[in-house]
Formats: C-alpha cells, structure tokens, sequence
C-alpha cells in the first residue's frame, strides 16, 4: 500500500487487498525531542494512536545535548524539533538558519538545584554550574539566578557543559570539577531530590515567566508541509488534553516511568507535583506565551550580548499560523 497525501493535505484512505479492508495512509513525521517528562503528551498520544487519527507515524529520536539537535535540524536529518525554544533562537542568531517556531509546550519545569553542603545560592562561588550548553536556554536561566545571588560567570564561578539532565546530576553526585549546582526539571529532579540534591527553588519564581519547551522546524519546510504540520500539531493538542486529564493519570504514570526508566513513585510525583501543576507544568492546548518568550530574547541580550544589549521583537522567529489552524482542526471551527 504506498503512502501518499491527497491534494487537500489530509491523508487518503486507500483499499488494503492484504486485510480486505479500507485504511488510511500514514505519513512519517521524524520528531527530535529530550528523553524528560516533558514529552508525557507524546508519549500518550503514540500510546493511544492520536497522532495515526490524523495521518501521521511519529518517528521519535531522542538527543542528548542541544548542539546535536540544533545541527540535526539544520541538515534536514528529522523535521521537527521539541525542546526549549531558545534553542530556535540560537540557530537563527549564530547558525543563520531560517527556524520558526510554531507552538509553546511547557515553562521548563526547571529548578535550580546544588549539592547538599551548599546552603546559599551565594555559596557557589568558587564552584562549578554544569549545563547543556553554555549559552542558551536554561544555561541562562542559572546565570541570572546567579546574578541575582551577586554573582557573575567566570569572575565568581565557572561554567562547565555536560549535556542533557541525567549527566549533569552524574556531575553534581561526583563532584567532579566541583560540580555543584544545575538546572534540573522532571523526572530527574525528583530523583535527584531523593539522592540528596537540594533545591533552590523553580525557575520561574526565581526569575518570572519564561516561555521552555515549543515546536520548532525550518521554515521551508514548514512552507512545504503546511498542512501535514498543522495536523501534527492538532494532535499534539489533543494528547496534551489528555495528559492533562485526570482519568488518564494511570496511564501517565505508566508511560513515564518506562519510558524514562524511572520508579513509578517518582513518575507519580513528577505527574501530581510537576506535570499537572498550572503555570508550571505543561501548558494547556500547548499555547505560545509571548510575554515569556520576551523573557527569552531578554536573557540572550543580557548574557550573550546580542543585539546591542536590547532584546528584538520577536516576531521574526514565531508563525503562529500554524497553530491557529490546528487548533481550529481540533474544536472542528
């Protein structure tokens, strides 16, 4: 059975001479994400076949670091990313490429987090802050947590990037380089809890609203898939009305700990304590938050310098039109 789209953008349903039967064709959608909590509407609608509703096979690929995922998009090697949407930003700025965003998703989730012995965020110095990378997203959100703390990076403590979650809480746990504070989100920052870490506090109380995790792809392809986007997309609002659902917590629970490998205790609270928690977990119907993104640009142009110290509009990194007509294609509007 080949697959193939019709002409108004919605997939075929075709005669299956195998099964005797009429079946819809499916068009592979390759999705480079994070292996967090993040992703629990992901991981629920492939569970429940939302995504194969609309037409769509999600080839998920997970990364370890953001460089990886940033170069990934650029060469054409999957179509759509998920993660902190700084990272968007960053391939514009210092990569020139054409990226836009075309969803929110999350707040990060993240807290700051030390080695128990640290008893201030002023106690840092002199220390190590391990990060993805040094110069997007969360990497941001500690250096000026930092600096509200006094502190200011490689005058009073030093940056060292290890990657993804789990290895900055290998550091942390090993001290290695004195490793001693990171910025954790869930799962893993339960766990880490449990180990001993301890936490500051969330990202957002310490520093206001901040736009995390979106969807992002180059904008031609975008412009070439419009409307095989706009159905992922829709069905990415559907499955985070489900992760949002209470009836479906068992399920949540499930899916997160053998996903992420993690004791279904810990899944629980990264479900009850962070997930489901508004304004901090996952964002209903995975709505864009222009006044965190502003937070966004804000952070880059007072740490990395850009564009004269001022932050952008943003307009020139979000189409939002995409999403409009998912969320249209969802409430049947």
């Amino acid at each position: 059975m080949n697959k193939w789209i019709c002409n108004w953008g919605m997939p075929c349903v075709l005669w299956c001479a195998a099964t005797g039967t009429w079946a819809q064709t499916l068009t592979t959608v390759r999705l480079n994400t994070f292996p967090n909590a993040t992703n629990l509407a992901l991981y629920l609608g492939i569970a429940n076949g939302v995504f194969e509703k609309r037409g769509i096979t999600v080839d998920l690929r997970f990364t370890q670091n953001s460089e990886a995922q940033r170069d990934g998009l650029a060469k054409g090697e999957f179509d759509i990313a998920y993660s902190a949407v700084d990272n968007a930003v960053a391939m514009v700025e210092t990569a020139n490429a054409d990226v836009i965003i075309v969803s929110g998703g999350d707040t990060s989730m993240n807290e700051f987090m030390t080695r128990p012995e640290i008893q201030s965020v002023a106690d840092m110095r002199g220390k190590t802050l391990v990060v993805d990378r040094p110069d997007t997203a969360y990497a941001l959100q500690a250096k000026k947590i930092l600096k509200n703390a006094g502190l200011i990076e490689g005058k009073d403590y030093a940056i060292k990037p290890v990657g993804f979650t789990p290895s900055r809480i290998e550091a942390m746990e090993k001290y290695t380089d004195n490793s001693a504070a990171g910025m954790l989100n869930p799962p893993f920052s339960f766990a880490a809890k449990d180990k001993g870490l301890k936490s500051f506090g969330r990202a957002i109380d310490l520093i206001g609203p901040y736009q995390g995790g979106g969807l992002f792809v180059m904008r031609a392809w975008g412009a070439a898939n419009g409307p095989l986007l706009e159905r992922f997309i829709a069905a990415y609002i559907e499955a985070t009305r489900m992760a949002l659902d209470p009836a479906n917590r068992a399920q949540s629970i499930s899916l997160l700990a053998a996903r992420l490998k993690q004791d279904p205790k810990v899944a629980a609270r990264t479900y009850d304590e962070a997930l489901t928690q508004r304004g901090f977990g996952l964002v209903p119907d995975i709505k864009f938050d222009l006044e965190g993104f502003k937070s966004v640009l804000a952070l880059r142009a007072e740490f990395q310098g850009q564009w004269g110290g001022k932050a952008p509009a943003p307009d020139r990194y979000i189409d939002l039109g995409y999403y409009s007509r998912a969320l249209k294609l969802v409430d049947g509007k």
